[in-house]
């Protein structure tokens, strides 16, 4: 007596059960078998599950229009497409992102769960194969070699687009705090030791600068993942693909992902084994990552402390920092951004070692290129909107201690040395640090300097080479 609650399928290894309500079939089920590795699914990545269903349904839709697939199965093909791209069925997509085979596993668990569901939509029972096959049908004039690069592509594409609007974010709130801190005068600071005085608006513009450099870096390689190898097939020759089809696949692409600058790659076999944007995408990212971290220890250090440390601006406060320790507060949302940075700059060696691992006509090891890269961009978007509405948006400058700091310190000697030279300037600086009196109090007792004279020499605009307006004032 057969089980209600499953379905028997066959494949070249022989049959196996799944459920009789799941949408996948045999070949997810020998992939659940062999890959229980990390936990995440396909699932988990749902720009990846959508990627897959757009490829399919501009595949579909081309075989139909070349004559290969009949038009009644293309349609119920495109009416399954359409619903996963719209978010239906992708707890079906079971697999684990971590798997071998070049991807194949997550080809053929789209091609099953796309091959039920437009059984479905015809009237038929999953499983009903000879009406609707994964592989005949779905899987027409494709290989998971063409298929799984693609689809990795548009993911990463889409994660690079909330990638750029979460750096857009943050530069923003880096742009608003540079114009607030305009007129706050600070030390900078080279090597951890006095330099010359800045204003803090400065310090915070420069973030917003470097950010803003990341974002066109990234554009840049952005569009390196629109070229494409669909119609390539196994190898890039375009063995089982219908003439047309490649062209055809292309433009109904376009159209249902809307992205215009999709171009078909100029040798499909060099395309096909070569993974060099994935290598340089993630290089981008390890850059955009460094510099984010970067960012992150500065605001940690001039935020030290308060008393004990730097002190210079005050973090928001977002929760305890001590289970011993009353009235602590630690800087978490930096620290957590540091590590999705050390997460990214960790995942460009895996993807590193990946790309140089490929052999011959194929890179098999697409799949954890995939999910690392899609996990780092994903990590860093999350993490960069928290730092800018949890932290940036709130901080704030201690323009007292600042102000005393620029009064006290001896690098205030280094705007005078042109007007005492610098053997005066520099005994003066080694005079204060020894004796730790205010340098401009031995400057007005060692030399013939005025007031007048040193209220020009150290008025801020000259001193930062910019004009400093009081906040509520304007320029003009």
């Amino acid at each position: 007596m057969s089980d209600p609650k499953v379905r028997t399928e066959h494949d070249m290894l022989g049959t196996a059960t799944v459920p009789a309500e799941a949408y996948y079939g045999v070949h997810t089920a020998r992939a659940l078998a062999n890959f229980p590795i990390s936990g995440e699914t396909l699932a988990a990545r749902p720009h990846l599950v959508v990627a897959l269903a757009a490829v399919k349904q501009a595949a579909a839709a081309a075989n139909a229009e070349v004559g290969a697939l009949p038009e009644r199965i293309g349609s119920a093909i495109v009416a399954a497409c359409e619903e996963i791209r719209a978010g239906r069925l992708h707890d079906q997509f079971v697999v684990d992102l971590v798997q071998g085979g070049a991807g194949t596993s997550t080809n053929m668990n789209a091609n099953e769960v796309i091959a039920n569901r437009a059984l479905e939509i015809l009237g038929r029972p999953r499983g009903d194969y000879a009406v609707v096959h994964p592989l005949d049908h779905v899987n027409l004039g494709q290989s998971t070699n063409d298929v799984y690069p693609t689809a990795v592509k548009l993911a990463l594409d889409a994660h690079l687009g909330e990638l750029l609007a979460a750096l857009a974010v943050l530069r923003a709130a880096f742009e608003a705090k540079a114009a607030e801190f305009a007129d706050v005068l600070k030390m900078g600071r080279t090597q951890l030791q006095d330099a010359v005085p800045m204003t803090l608006g400065q310090e915070f513009g420069a973030f917003a600068v470097t950010l803003g450099e990341d974002e066109l870096r990234l554009s840049e390689v952005r569009l390196l993942l629109h070229e494409l190898n669909l119609g390539g097939t196994a190898i890039g020759t375009g063995l089982n693909a219908r003439p047309g089809y490649r062209e055809a696949a292309l433009a109904h692409l376009r159209d249902i992902t809307g992205i215009g600058t999709l171009v078909s790659a100029t040798d499909l076999v060099e395309a096909t084994q070569d993974v060099g944007v994935f290598v340089q995408l993630s290089g981008v990212l390890k850059r955009t990552a460094v510099k984010v971290s970067k960012i992150c220890n500065d605001l940690r250090l001039l935020s030290s402390g308060p008393q004990a440390g730097f002190g210079e601006i005050a973090l928001p406060a977002r929760q305890a920092g001590s289970s011993i320790m009353p009235g602590k507060v630690n800087p978490v949302i930096p620290e957590v951004v540091n590590q999705i940075a050390f997460d990214i700059i960790g995942n460009d060696v895996t993807v590193t070692l990946a790309a140089e691992g490929g052999q011959l006509q194929l890179n098999p090891f697409e799949p954890v290129i995939a999910r690392v890269l899609s996990a780092g961009m994903g990590h860093l978007a999350a993490g960069l909107r928290v730092l800018a509405e949890q932290c940036v948006a709130g901080i704030e400058a201690r323009r007292e201690h600042l102000s005393a700091i620029v009064a006290s310190s001896a690098a205030l000697v280094t705007a005078l040395s042109p007007a005492l030279g610098y053997e005066t300037a520099c005994a003066i600086a080694v005079e204060a640090h020894r004796d730790g009196r205010p340098a401009l109090d031995l400057v007005r007792e060692r030399t013939a300097l005025t007031e007048e004279q040193l209220a020009a020499l150290l008025a801020p605009e000259v001193l930062t080479g910019r004009n400093v307006v009081p906040a509520g004032e304007s320029a003009g």
